[in-house]
């Protein structure tokens, strides 16, 4: 027992090493997409495209080594196919291409800050699925990201907006979906597991995607900077991420991940104003912090 309780903390930093490093290179690869939209002239698109099959192609591989029978599996169950079907299209495919358009609008600051008002849509969702009244800590997080959202749009200048309608609904679109992409798979989740859902989810994404942006369809300049930007996304941003937050959840709670995980648009907010100089001035970082604290609220609603 002695043993058990020196461990503890060991594991724990393990955990929140994980998340912190997960949510640290989701907000670095959104920089990174940035760049190559504004710098290299590369689609939001095509790039949607390729992170999607790409990624989910080795995911499915990973899969299919450590569990062919889900992989598989799945598609027997009526049910569960039509769901892996909405989930690739309007979730997996949906999250991925708003937050990168709202990156091209705009920046990968205030793409990721507008994306990261989901928690806040999905309390306000099970509030009225469930009939019942926000509490007080939820009525606060709303306001908080009301006034967040305002702050990071217009600067404090309720009259203009800093970034274009294009970059705002973009956002407030990847919002919704990434809201869409956390509720919807949970039965998935639970049943297949994520390395069968969300490999699936690529790649299905990623083939329909192709229909209307076929992948040989490409904009840009071919450099080993370029070529490098995609690798990043594809692995750094993507795999390493997705594997460093799923592995954090065996050793700290979802809650606290979720709060942790709110490093990411920190990291994608100092990364553009230091490496692509992106204007970002008080009112911005004080929408951020606002924004932030409506994860910290709704963790403490759940803890």
């Amino acid at each position: 027992m002695k043993a058990e309780q020196l461990a503890m903390p060991h594991v724990r930093g393990k955990g929140i090493a994980l998340v912190l490093i997960g949510a640290t290179l989701w907000g670095i690869s959104g920089t990174v997409a940035q760049y190559l939209f504004q710098r290299q002239g590369f689609s939001p698109a095509w790039l949607v495209d390729i992170r999607l099959l790409l990624a989910g192609s080795i995911l499915m591989a990973i899969g299919g080594v450590k569990d062919p029978a889900k992989m598989t599996g799945i598609w027997k169950s009526r049910r569960d196919a039509g769901a892996l079907l909405l989930f690739s299209i309007l979730g997996m495919l949906a999250v991925q291409y708003t937050y990168f358009a709202a990156i091209d609008h705009s920046n990968a600051a205030a793409a990721t800050v507008l994306q990261y008002l989901a928690p806040t849509m999905i309390a306000a969702y099970l509030a009225i699925k469930g009939r019942k009244l926000p509490t007080g800590l939820e009525i606060s997080a709303i306001i908080l990201a009301l006034v967040g959202t305002l702050l990071l749009v217009t600067k404090g200048n309720i009259g203009t907006l800093s970034i274009s309608g294009l970059a705002v609904f973009w956002g407030i679109a990847s919002a919704v979906t990434l809201a869409f992409y956390t509720l919807q798979p949970r039965e998935l989740l639970a049943k297949w597991g994520s390395i069968t859902v969300t490999g699936w989810g690529m790649v299905i994404g990623g083939l329909f995607f192709s229909f209307i942006n076929p992948p040989w369809m490409f904009e840009g300049t071919i450099s080993f900077r370029s070529l490098l930007a995609v690798l990043f996304v594809v692995i750094f941003g993507t795999l390493l991420a997705f594997y460093c937050y799923l592995e954090s959840l065996k050793y700290i709670s979802a809650s606290e991940t979720s709060l942790l995980a709110s490093v990411e648009p920190l990291s994608a907010a100092f990364v553009s104003v230091i490496w692509l100089n992106v204007p970002f001035g008080f009112e911005e970082w004080l929408g951020t912090f606002c924004i932030i604290s409506t994860i910290a609220i709704l963790s403490k609603k759940r803890g």
